[in-house]
């Protein structure tokens, strides 16, 4: 196409941190324009933020009931090409369902829904109307994340053994939903968090990154929740371990209570042959220990010669030369161009590339919601082993 692909937005009204994040993300390569949205609940918020995002008064909406119909009766060189979703995770699925039915691609936040049947009926709507969903798990978009993919996908450490990955904060650490923290108050709600609160928000990211690098699913799980804050309603802390496929083990840590944290989200794979080393808060470097030899780090956007060349999928994804640091906008904005490239091939009538189609799918959401689920099915089962059930 010879435009950009026209977005619309629900939630990411005044102060909100992520409906900025997703911004910023998705303009960072010129392939996107935000042209209309329902920036929030209150209807003035909503008309306030399209004012400062420079929308058109028309094209800014009191819910996201009126946009999507009114989108849709629009002319198709006018109306949003799709809908990103940034709103709290009990108004995901409504919003994803109406934009998919009415011809819509869509972007939402993780996890995608609130219950694993939610999940399942946007898939059958994805796989029935031909439409995109991208799911945004942004650990996924780091090039060292797709270089370590690649590593395992070779077969440089034989066959996985173990996989060890943790994702702990400690932002939690105090009844926040009790003190004004917005953001605290929705997390810690049942009705709008879901079964969950750590796994729900942050578990799941750990989940999505170990199935991701290794290729292998989980398969069975063993899980310990606990609610370490007194008068919270949901857990803050939990440890599992895993089953995957093809016999490897693993151990999963996610924790909004451990004091003094920050996003420490860590990976470690385990092979016959060696093992690799990603860590968030050092996100340029992919530590290599072979059994054999020195440990070694790859770079981000390092032309290295052979046998030590980066992958098509860590190039594609890298954005300025070695030794500038790449982060979390970058790897949102990752997904953001993959996404983008995807849809407007399709709109092309062209068949993506690998590496345009290298982006978190509505299967994925499937996945995490399943993770969520069978998590707290097992913590509160007496039996060691819960099989991973979609």
């Amino acid at each position: 196409m010879k435009r950009k692909l026209r977005m619309g937005m629900v939630g990411g009204g005044k102060d909100a941190f992520i409906g900025a994040v997703h911004r910023i993300a998705a303009f960072m390569d010129g392939k996107i324009e935000l042209v209309c949205g329902a920036f929030s609940v209150d209807p003035e918020v909503s008309r306030q933020s399209g004012e400062d995002l420079f929308i058109a008064p028309d094209r800014v909406y009191a819910n996201y009931e009126e946009m999507i119909s009114k989108e849709a009766a629009l002319p198709e060189g006018e109306r949003m090409d799709f809908l990103t979703i940034v709103t709290p995770n009990f108004l995901h699925f409504g919003p994803a369902k109406l934009a998919l039915e009415n011809g819509f691609d869509v972007v939402v936040e993780k996890p995608m829904t609130v219950t694993l049947d939610e999940a399942k009926e946007l898939q059958a709507i994805v796989e029935s109307t031909g439409r995109t969903l991208c799911l945004t798990h942004t650990y996924s978009g780091y090039p060292m994340v797709k270089q370590a993919k690649a590593m395992v996908k070779d077969g440089h450490f034989g066959k996985i053994r173990k996989i060890v990955v943790e994702y702990p904060q400690g932002w939690l650490s105090r009844l926040s939903e009790r003190e004004g923290n917005a953001g605290a108050a929705w997390r810690a709600d049942p009705k709008k968090s879901g079964l969950s609160l750590v796994m729900g928000d942050i578990g799941t990211h750990a989940a999505h990154l170990a199935e991701y690098v290794t290729g292998l699913r989980i398969t069975e799980l063993c899980a310990d929740l606990t609610t370490f804050v007194e008068g919270r309603l949901l857990d803050d802390d939990g440890s599992v371990l895993l089953r995957f496929e093809d016999g490897a083990k693993g151990v999963l840590m996610a924790s909004q209570i451990s004091a003094g944290e920050e996003n420490a989200v860590r990976l470690r794979i385990y092979g016959e042959k060696g093992g690799l080393e990603w860590a968030n808060e050092d996100p340029n470097n992919l530590i290599i220990k072979m059994l054999d030899q020195p440990r070694q780090i790859y770079r981000t956007g390092n032309a290295y010669a052979a046998p030590y060349t980066l992958s098509s999928f860590a190039t594609h994804n890298t954005r300025i030369p070695a030794g500038h640091p790449e982060g979390l906008l970058e790897s949102f904005a990752n997904i953001y161009r993959n996404f983008a490239a995807t849809a407007s091939a399709k709109r092309e009538g062209r068949t993506p590339t690998p590496e345009e189609l290298d982006f978190p799918s509505v299967q994925d959401g499937v996945r995490g919601m399943a993770f969520v689920q069978n998590v707290v099915a097992s913590n509160e089962s007496n039996e060691k082993w819960t099989k991973f059930v979609l």
